[in-house]
């Protein structure tokens, strides 16, 4: 039976909100979820036999047929297709708009899980060189807590989560609680030997990543509705967060039913925003009241800024010298998505003493070598993917475009995002760094390239036909575009000074003290490592402290 009242209101299923609604309940709050997405389970995920091992190709029909029946921007996901594009929203009934020249890819899904159906599981810590960087090189913002102060709410996450990988001991990528070592294919075994051997401080590791989640309902929000105290509602789009015009503290929130588009305010003594970085923003941004004339959270007019993204780059070919695939069959795997493991080369650029005048922070990559499926007499395939730090700037924002809404009649995000002069020059230098890797290795490039494009695109993709070659040199910009590397943060940054940021040190707003934000929106750095443990993390500790506030009536 609905309630007319809960302790706490959480926005979004996916990465931070299936936390927070596991620790919320788990502290005895009575939580009410609300997705604004299908309710999804195991019969959501058919699983065809012999999944992988099949040869990925360009599949420019499937992709055209998506983009023309309602995902034009969804289908550039590099992993979108047929089997997957129920896990994407659809473009056209959930706009959003760009200035005129300026182009943002913002791949998202909205059911109940969000992206935790499609990110590859990599659960990567950040360090001090990203809570700390200003301290570092003297740009931007610190963040307001510290990785010593994080460290057990990300041990308490991989516990929870059970994650594999390697102990390496490199300062700017901690080692976490590990259940279990993954394999490296021969061919990354071989890659690590050589690029550590010429080029001492780049280390090559294994993917940190979680154990593959095959019931589909999110392992946190499964461990909430155990606890009774959960009432999940999916379909529930939210609107805006509802005020009292005294206290101007939220008393709940009113959303838009996805099916039947008719109005209903559920109310709480507490509101936490999950619903990802852009999302969040918006909310807040549409909650406008009388006594929050710009939305909650924006009496500095600094809402929106600083938001963030990483510099992105997408090298691929094959290794001439090994033959065939491997598949990693000593952990588990998930039969519906690609196979989990591969390698990572964490940021070494103006770390410790490894210091360049070209540019500040710097870039780090992930990908795999010898996993894609190919006949056995074939060479193995790589892919490797750039990520660069994206350095904060007040001009990237977020705002709403009150002439263009969603079928819901949402006002829709306005996104404007564009690379600063370091941005470049890091994207560049990430490129150009890999290429030198992988020629030392012998690899043979079928293509490479940025946001800004391919590199030698005549010859790209050598091995397809004419007409898939030309549709992949058309396409590739965008495809790889501001946006591509799926690790949008920024909005509602975090701080010690509300003149300065929107959220205190436990992401609760300055301005509304019953709301808190502790999805991507509170990052104050982009860093050069999967956002995703740093959400979970985050939202474990904002948690603890919201919970302990609400019970002494101190919210």
């Amino acid at each position: 039976m609905k309630k007319e009242f809960y302790d706490a209101i959480v926005v979004g299923s996916g990465v931070a909100g299936s936390i927070a609604v596991k620790e919320l309940t788990e502290k005895g709050m009575s939580v009410i979820l609300l997705e604004a997405g299908p309710f999804l389970g195991e019969k959501d995920f058919n699983v065809t036999p012999g999944r992988h091992e099949k040869v990925k190709k360009i599949d420019a029909l499937a992709r055209f047929k998506i983009a023309v029946t309602g995902q034009p921007l969804q289908a550039r996901a590099t992993y979108m297709s047929n089997e997957y594009r129920h896990l994407f929203v659809n473009d056209w009934q959930n706009p959003y708009t760009t200035p005129k020249g300026q182009y943002f890819l913002w791949i998202r899904g909205r059911q109940l899980g969000g992206r935790l159906h499609t990110y590859g599981r990599v659960l990567q810590r950040m360090s001090d060189y990203d809570f700390k960087a200003a301290s570092l090189d003297g740009y931007g913002q610190n963040w307001p807590i510290s990785y010593e102060e994080l460290d057990p709410w990300y041990s308490r996450i991989e516990e929870f989560l059970g994650v594999y990988g390697i102990e390496e001991n490199i300062p700017n990528l901690p080692d976490g609680k590990f259940v279990q070592t993954p394999i490296l294919t021969k061919p990354e075994k071989a890659f690590k030997a050589k690029v550590e051997s010429l080029w001492p401080e780049r280390k090559v590791t294994s993917w940190r990543f979680s154990a593959p989640n095959l019931k589909r309902i999110p392992i946190g929000v499964q461990a909430a509705i155990d606890t009774g105290l959960l009432e999940l509602r999916t379909d529930a789009i939210a609107k805006n967060i509802d005020v009292d015009p005294i206290s101007g503290k939220a008393t709940g929130v009113t959303f838009v039913d996805r099916l039947t588009k008719q109005e209903h305010t559920v109310r709480a003594g507490m509101v936490m925003l999950c619903a990802s970085a852009i999302e969040s923003v918006r909310l807040l941004l549409n909650s406008r009241s009388p006594r929050h004339p710009e939305g909650i959270g924006n009496s500095k007019g600094l809402l929106g800024r600083y938001f963030l993204e990483q510099t992105p780059s997408l090298i691929a070919g094959s290794v001439p010298d090994s033959l065939g695939w491997e598949y990693d069959k000593t952990i588990p795997q998930d039969p519906f998505c690609r196979p989990a493991g591969g390698i990572v080369i964490p940021r070494f650029q103006n770390i410790g003493s490894n210091t360049t005048k070209e540019f500040i922070r710097g870039f780090a990559f992930q990908g795999v070598i010898g996993r894609g499926y190919v006949s056995p007499d074939s060479p193995s395939q790589f892919g490797l993917m750039g990520f660069g730090e994206m350095l904060a700037r007040p001009e990237n924002r977020i705002t709403l475009n009150p002439r263009k809404k969603d079928a819901w009649g949402i006002p829709a995000p306005h996104i404007d995002c564009s690379f600063g002069e370091n941005d470049l020059i890091v994207m560049k230098a990430q490129l150009r760094t890999i290429k030198e890797m992988v020629s030392e290795c012998n690899y043979k490039v079928d293509f490479a390239g940025t946001a800004l494009g391919l590199e030698n695109a005549r010859n790209a993709m050598p091995d397809e036909t004419f007409l898939m070659k030309t549709i992949f040199r058309l396409s590739f910009k965008k495809s790889v575009g501001l946006g591509a590397a799926i690790h949008e943060s920024g909005g509602a940054r975090m701080g010690d000074n509300p003149s300065t940021s929107v959220l205190n040190s436990f992401n609760q707003c300055w301005d509304v003290s019953n709301v808190f934000v502790t999805d991507g929106a509170c990052f104050v750095t982009s860093g050069t490592v999967g956002p995703t443990l740093t959400m979970m993390a985050i939202t474990a500790r904002a948690c603890d402290y919201a919970a302990e506030q609400y019970k002494k009536g101190q919210l």
